[in-house]
């Protein structure tokens, strides 16, 4: 016969999260916004002209120029891969587009006469239909990184080569094609439309700068896709346990490139925006940004093996990069020690994460 418990017996160590392992500290992400805020508030009694609205702009404009490419580096880190090449293809789209703009805005170039004709006075170019020599430019660009993109994902997916390796070397090829279709020498966007390119790329919305609205748009749509998506189901479990995701039945080569062109794309977009920032395509454009770019990154909270990441962690990243530029210079601190405290910080977010998952 039973013997009936008067008390029920609890288990008070059982089930509770502690409270730095729950809601908004629950990832790294949080850590490094309050490490972000903090940065905030110092640099504020550093100089008195860190929160003024020019700098605040100069800040949100600065940081979207390295955070468009950085949400499309993370679809890739997420499913555990990488990409070296985002760089290379930042500069190689800048130039193209540069290029295509101003080949097709020539007349007596080949193919220039589809888009513009001369004035009755023989000297001025006016375009055919205005926007569209703008539109075949960017497309140019943006196709030239859909192809590294569908190259890159074709030797990762489907012959089984390294990510670090493939990249690397995609690195090298797309650098080099850009100084072989530029002679090394710089391209000028130039035309009848050049006028728009530069109000795009360049420009204001609303009082904010326009690669920051880019930014804003192109994190939103990644949340959604990401989080309410079977694509976005897929790319995490390929970063959670590849073999797996390929026994329950997810078309792992095919997410793959998809992955791999996304994240091309974003870095071909991000040299479009710069190009127009700069007014030009220098052949030695973006150089060693796509350090930059995976360690915000990875800053943010992007698990280099796999399986976690995503479009707050990659602004939060960036942000906080450029927040540490911006307030190195206002600060008269030597610039040179921006890549020490980039090294510092990225050791130190993976510390405290890694401190946070043992406390568990």
């Amino acid at each position: 016969m039973a013997t009936p418990v008067e008390s029920p017996i609890t288990f008070s160590n059982v089930g509770k999260t502690k409270w730095w392992q729950s809601g908004f500290l629950a990832s790294q992400t949080g850590y490094v916004l309050l490490a972000l805020v903090a940065l905030f508030v110092v640099m504020n009694f550093a100089s008195p002209y860190f929160l003024t609205e020019g700098n605040i702009q100069n800040v949100a404009k600065n940081f979207s120029f390295i955070a468009i490419a950085t949400l499309g580096v993370t679809f890739v880190i997420i499913t555990g891969g990488i990409d070296l090449s985002v760089g290379s293809v930042m500069c190689f789209s800048a130039m193209i587009t540069s290029m295509v703009m101003t080949q097709i805005s020539t007349p007596g170039l080949p193919g220039a006469g589809w888009f513009v004709h001369l004035a009755g006075d023989g000297k001025t170019v006016i375009a055919n239909l205005p926007g569209l020599i703008l539109l075949v430019s960017v497309l140019a660009g943006l196709g030239v990184a859909l192809v590294v993109g569908l190259v890159n994902g074709f030797c990762i997916a489907v012959l089984g080569l390294s990510p670090f390796v493939t990249t690397l070397g995609m690195l090298s090829i797309v650098r080099g094609l850009g100084y072989v279709v530029s002679n090394g020498r710089g391209s000028f966007p130039s035309g009848p439309d050049a006028d728009y390119f530069y109000e795009l790329t360049s420009g204001v919305v609303f009082g904010l700068p326009a690669p920051f609205i880019y930014l804003v748009i192109l994190a939103v749509a990644m949340a959604i896709v990401l989080h309410h998506t079977g694509f976005g189901r897929h790319v995490f479990a390929l970063g959670g346990n590849e073999k797996a995701a390929a026994l329950t039945g997810i078309p792992v080569v095919r997410v793959k490139i998809e992955v791999y062109v996304i994240c091309a794309l974003a870095a071909g977009l991000q040299g479009i925006i710069i190009c127009g920032w700069l007014g030009s395509a220098p052949a030695n454009m973006a150089s060693s940004y796509e350090l930059n770019v995976i360690a915000a990154a990875s800053i943010g909270g992007a698990n280099l093996a796999g399986g976690l990441g995503g479009p707050l962690g990659a602004i939060v990243g960036c942000m906080l990069l450029e927040v540490i530029r911006n307030g190195l210079v206002l600060a008269q601190v030597n610039s040179y020690w921006q890549q020490t405290l980039v090294g510092v910080i990225i050791i130190a977010a993976v510390l405290v994460d890694r401190l946070r998952s043992r406390m568990a």
